[in-house]
């Protein structure tokens, strides 16, 4: 009966030990925007299957154009599909398929297949562009300035297929400068 009693304690604190776990693994994240600061984070559900948890990083001051996006997957994918399917999520938010396209070939040749429990993380820096990262080794990089606003766009463009993750990684905040948003804060 006491144990009964005990299990909201333990899922709670199951709960907090992983969503800190996750945000404390990103030190490439740390290293690359120089005091990362968690913004927010959620996660992505698809006929209700969960997809991957998202996290949202700024650099210590919140207009730096710096920023990184960490997403740990709940699934397994391959890399293909993950650049088909964020070429389609570019295109909703109003990318050209031409451009949509060459940037989708660009992303497959870069991201690996992940299995469940496994991370995928962009990080953009501007004059840099935006560097991709799985388990927290480079993989490699699109140059641009554009091509980061229609990525990133994905998750924090008003147009953005998911408002509700868009609202969670944002939280309170403004988004990026990238995205040019008017934001009252």
């Amino acid at each position: 009966m006491k144990a009964f009693r005990l299990l909201p304690f333990f899922i709670v604190l199951a709960f907090a030990i992983t969503s800190q776990g996750f945000a404390r693994e990103a030190t490439h994240i740390e290293e690359a925007l120089n005091s990362a600061k968690l913004q927010g984070n959620g996660k992505l559900t698809w006929w209700g299957f969960h997809v991957y948890d998202a996290a949202f990083y700024r650099s210590n001051h919140l207009n730096s154009p710096e920023f990184a996006l960490e997403l740990r997957y709940q699934k397994s994918f391959s890399g293909g599909s993950i650049a088909n399917r964020s070429v389609e999520e570019m295109k909703k938010i109003g990318v050209s398929d031409t451009q949509a396209q060459a940037w989708g070939r660009q992303l497959a040749a870069i991201l690996p297949n992940v299995e469940p429990g496994q991370s995928l993380a962009a990080i953009y820096i501007p004059k840099q562009g935006t560097t991709f990262y799985s388990e927290g080794k480079t993989l490699g990089q699109i140059a641009g300035s554009d091509f980061p606003r229609a990525f990133f766009g994905i998750w924090l463009d008003p147009k953005t297929s998911v408002p509700k993750l868009r609202e969670q990684l944002l939280g309170q905040n403004c988004p990026p400068p990238l995205f040019q948003e008017v934001c009252n804060q």
